[in-house]
């Protein structure tokens, strides 16, 4: 008898970890529905694009992808989602009669259609709005193929109105998945041997507060620790807002080892008027405390920032005054964006806009200061010690094993494949630009 031949469905993915932990859980799901995952540079019998529109540059990236699936094979079904396809399905639909557009909402749906549009070789899907979805909802738990950390997704969506972010109308609301199932979950991550889980959301720091009753992440932090079924997990945190790093939770980082000392913080801008133009809610004087405060209880820790520069009316003397800050500031690194005009947000009216030339120096200033953040804090670890977490794909340039430290250091060592997935001491011997090299201690 002929064995029959599985269809087979490539996944290409852009943005945020969010958007990753998505693309992987929408794998999962199908792949327990008889398909095959192959490689999205390959040829597949359909493909998903989930794209991110969080930057012009994104939308660009995201048409680019759809273009090349629909190159790469003429008769196979291109099924776009996420953030792009939710702002602008009706842009997208008109690039090809074979694509599809499938909203946020219901990626969690995607086995179904899929086979619906084999089945029936239907267009164009109608996009949920994404402002009326009230619930967390998740597919088949990811597996994250030749990784030895593990992302959970278990807050969606944001109630923050910044006056430059596209993403609350694309995402919906904020809604966390329950204490009880990020447990049940994380547990099932701990027995497939995953060895890290990052907590990962659009507005992580808001998690629980939509729950009933209500929980907060710190809450949900201290059952996690305390389950003696993760007790060979560390975990991370992606990105919490300054105003949600509270004191009690940088008391609860400063004595659970379990909790990596790494913090990813959004600044966005050192100038405090430019940050009341954003609608933040804080200022630079509070930011700075914050950062202060988790240097002094926790000393390795790792602090990297979120920072936009260009933002409609900043003058030089404001781009100077976020410069200054963060020079002064003790981080570890920054993540520079340009500011893109998103149609929709408040930000994207205004007259002030500035000329892209003045945008692309800015960028390349504070990306210059990240390299510097960076390699200084590498550089303090030189003769020390740090738990190492070693990866399962080797550097591409050296053939080196990599792992990450507690503290979210990249560190090169020698040695065989019996190290990937333990977590080892490493002694770091050499700090070459951001290049960290070590040795088995």
């Amino acid at each position: 008898m002929k064995k029959e031949v599985p269809i087979t469905i490539a996944i290409a993915t852009l943005g945020c970890k969010v958007n990753y932990c998505d693309s992987t859980a929408m794998g999962e799901s199908l792949i327990h529905g008889g398909f095959e995952i192959v490689p999205p540079a390959g040829t597949a019998d359909a493909y998903i694009i989930n794209t991110c529109t969080v930057t012009e540059k994104t939308d660009a990236q995201s048409r680019q992808l759809i273009r090349r699936a629909l190159k790469a094979n003429p008769q196979a079904h291109v099924i776009v989602t996420g953030c792009y396809a939710q702002h602008a399905p009706d842009a997208i639909a008109t690039i090809s009669d074979r694509i599809h557009i499938l909203g946020n909402p219901d990626k969690t749906a995607i086995l179904s259609y899929v086979k619906k549009i084999l089945e029936e070789r239907k267009r164009v899907f109608s996009v949920t709005d994404s402002g009326s979805e009230t619930s967390f909802s998740t597919a088949a738990l990811p597996r994250f193929l030749n990784r030895t950390r593990a992302f959970l997704k278990i807050q969606d969506g944001c109630n923050n109105r910044c006056s430059y972010c596209i993403v609350p109308r694309v995402r919906g609301p904020g809604r966390s998945l329950s204490c009880s199932e990020v447990l049940q979950h994380s547990t099932v991550l701990a027995q497939s041997g995953y060895r890290e889980i990052v907590l990962t959301g659009i507005h992580l720091g808001a998690y629980g507060t939509d729950l009933n009753p209500p929980a907060t992440l710190f809450s949900l932090l201290t059952n996690l620790t305390a389950d003696k079924n993760l007790s060979t997990m560390r975990i991370r945190l992606s990105s919490v807002e300054p105003q949600e790093i509270s004191d009690e939770l940088i008391a609860f980082l400063s004595r659970i080892e379990k909790v990596c000392p790494h913090l990813h913080i959004p600044l966005q801008s050192g100038d405090e008027t430019v940050l009341k133009k954003m609608n933040r809610i804080y200022t630079p004087s509070f930011f700075k405390t914050r950062v202060e405060k988790l240097l002094s209880a926790i000393p390795a820790v790792n602090v990297g920032i979120d920072v936009i520069v260009g933002f409609p009316g900043e003058s030089e003397a404001q781009f100077q005054n976020t410069r200054c800050f963060i020079q002064d500031l003790p981080i570890g690194y920054l993540h520079v964006f340009p500011y893109s005009r998103r149609p929709g947000t408040p930000a994207a009216e205004w007259s002030a806009q500035v000329p892209e030339k003045i945008k692309k120096e800015r960028t390349a200033l504070l990306r210059e200061e990240s390299l510097k953040k960076k390699a200084r804090f590498y550089s303090s670890f030189l003769q020390r010690e740090l738990q190492v977490l070693i990866e399962a794909k080797r550097d591409r340039s050296s053939g080196l094993l990599k792992g990450f430290s507690r503290n979210y250091i990249p560190v090169l060592i020698a040695g065989g494949n019996e190290l990937v997935g333990k977590e080892i001491t490493v002694k770091v011997t050499g700090v070459r630009e951001t290049a960290v090299y070590g040795e088995k201690a």
